[in-house]
């Protein structure tokens, strides 16, 4: 299927404006303002970007430990299993629309070419809001983090909300770059995190606690308790960000096969390390101990079992990647929203600006600018309320990263659930339902989980953000991605009634220019 020619060796229309060089080949009818680069990203730099997303050392020091404490689930190891496999499900029919859809609304493009234009355009604001709130999330913890660091080792006393406010600053100038040149710093910081948790896990193995060597953690009675359909919404969001691959099938050097490779490799790589990090972490402290040493010690715990194995100069360096691997994260979700926010733009569900990219870098500048923006508004406000002493997590960490953090992995479930039965919709369609059938199976059975474990998380609010019963807060934060949703239908539906050009060019991406090239042919010959 035609993507508008964005991507090299595709016929020139007549009329279009062809760009080489440094362009990536760029082929569109608007011109180089107007489209990403292409071949900017190869298999790699693609994966690394995704994988930064996920935040791997964050979710071992941060979400593990919840999930054992508080929630009770020693089978945490045995989970990501099951979610790995679940995504899998999810990732053959994902990766199968990938190849025929060519476009940076990735999640709203496909709803849209599924479900219609309408759907699409509630698909795209729900993409906006919750990307943008696990963002602007992750600023809380890396302020709260610096902060402390600054006053453990220079003994400097520092707002949290500072550094947060200089990383949005830092992380707005990079999302201005070459996405290559992102890929590369991306790539260097997941590298050296992973590596050091590899080590951690290796030193666990070597030297276990005190009860051994024990599979306990993957026995399928460990699966059991109250708290298992909140773990399941916390375990998910540690998978985010290999849905983001087909985000950067316009900068990617041929889409139709990096993409869906990028996307397995991605959701086998983050359940094998997910999986035997947590194992790792049940034999360093002990399957019959995890649970109260974790509720007892929180993200700490990582840190105390590797000082005792690796010494304190490891640990030291742990502490360093942590953050570091936090401001990965910031960049890869900025990248993101960026691009959700030139797609948009570029057909007409946000003002034009937002769909031109920078001349010298291709990044899309606006997009960039708009994520940088709302992050600062959203930390100023968090940071306004904190009348606490420095070295307080209430705020930046229990509130902001927390509160943000769940809002935005509600959006994302939401939205694979929905892309998977758009993806039955638009190859039943096409007639070609025969032909993908087992794809559409797995995409069914996908749908139908992502959906359970999306009511799940509703339900279970109050323990994910820690409100208690009967807070205002268990349905005012689910609302947001609620809002999001019906404000992006009602648009659909106003625009199909009063701008039905631009509702037919709902996730078109660069083919909705060669429809604003028939319209312009068409009032000429009148």
């Amino acid at each position: 299927m035609s993507t508008g020619s964005s991507f090299p060796g595709k016929t020139r229309q007549p009329g279009t404006t062809r760009l080489t060089g440094d362009t990536g080949g760029i082929n569109t009818y608007k011109g180089e303002e107007r489209a990403l680069r292409a071949n900017r990203l190869g298999t790699p730099g693609l994966l690394l970007s995704v994988l930064a997303a996920s935040a791997p050392l964050m979710v071992v020091a941060g979400v593990m430990p919840t999930v054992f404490g508080v929630m009770g689930v020693v089978g945490q190891p045995l989970l990501y299993v099951i979610l790995g496999a679940v995504l899998m499900l999810f990732s053959v029919g994902y990766a199968e629309m990938s190849r025929h859809v060519h476009n940076a609304g990735a999640f709203y493009a496909y709803i849209a070419r599924g479900l219609g234009p309408t759907a699409g355009a509630g698909a795209s604001l729900v993409a906006l809001v919750a990307y943008s709130a696990m963002q602007v999330g992750i600023y809380g913890i890396l302020g709260f983090e610096v902060s402390g660091i600054l006053s453990t080792y220079a003994g400097i006393d520092v707002e949290w909300w500072i550094p947060a406010l200089i990383s949005v600053v830092v992380v707005g100038v990079l999302g201005w770059l070459k996405i290559d040149l992102n890929a590369k710093v991306l790539g260097v910081l997941l590298v050296i995190e992973c590596l050091l948790v590899v080590i951690f896990d290796i030193a666990a193995v070597s030297d276990p606690g005190p009860e051994g060597l024990s599979f306990q953690a993957f026995n399928p009675e460990t699966l059991t308790g109250a708290g298992l359909s909140t773990a399941l919404c916390f375990c998910i969001a540690a998978f985010v960000g290999f849905e983001q691959a087909p985000v950067y099938a316009e900068e990617t050097s041929r889409p139709q096969i990096v993409v869906s490779r990028v996307m397995f490799l991605a959701v086998g790589y983050a359940a094998l390390f997910l999986a035997i990090s947590s194992w790792a972490l049940t034999v360093a402290a002990g399957p019959g101990f995890i649970a109260d040493t974790s509720l007892k010690e929180g993200p700490g715990m990582l840190f105390g079992l590797t000082e005792e194995r690796l010494g304190s100069t490891f640990t030291d360096v742990l502490h360093i990647l942590f953050v570091t691997g936090m401001f990965a994260a910031l960049l890869s979700f900025h990248n993101v929203v960026a691009r959700y926010a030139f797609a948009m733009g570029r057909e007409g569900l946000l003002p034009a600006r937002f769909g031109r990219t920078n001349r010298a870098s291709g990044a899309p500048g606006t997009g960039s600018l708009l994520q940088s923006v709302i992050s600062v508004v959203i930390v100023l406000a968090f940071a306004f309320t904190d009348d606490n002493h420095i070295g307080d997590p209430t705020v930046p960490v229990l509130r902001l990263f927390t509160w943000m953090g769940n809002v935005g992995a509600l959006g994302v479930i939401l939205l694979m659930a929905a892309a998977s039965f758009a993806v039955i919709a638009f190859f039943v369609k096409r007639g070609a339902g025969r032909a993908q059938a087992p794809r559409l199976v797995a995409s069914a059975l996908a749908g139908i989980a992502l959906l359970a474990i999306a009511v799940f998380t509703v339900r279970d609010f109050d323990v994910l953000v820690g409100s208690g019963p009967g807070s205002v807060l268990n349905w005012l934060l689910p609302g947001v991605i609620v809002l999001a949703l019906v404000g992006g239908l009602v648009y659909g539906v106003v625009l199909r009634k009063v701008k039905p050009e631009v509702h037919a060019r709902i996730g078109l991406g660069n083919e909705a220019f060669q429809l604003e090239k028939a319209a312009e042919s068409e009032s000429t010959r009148r």
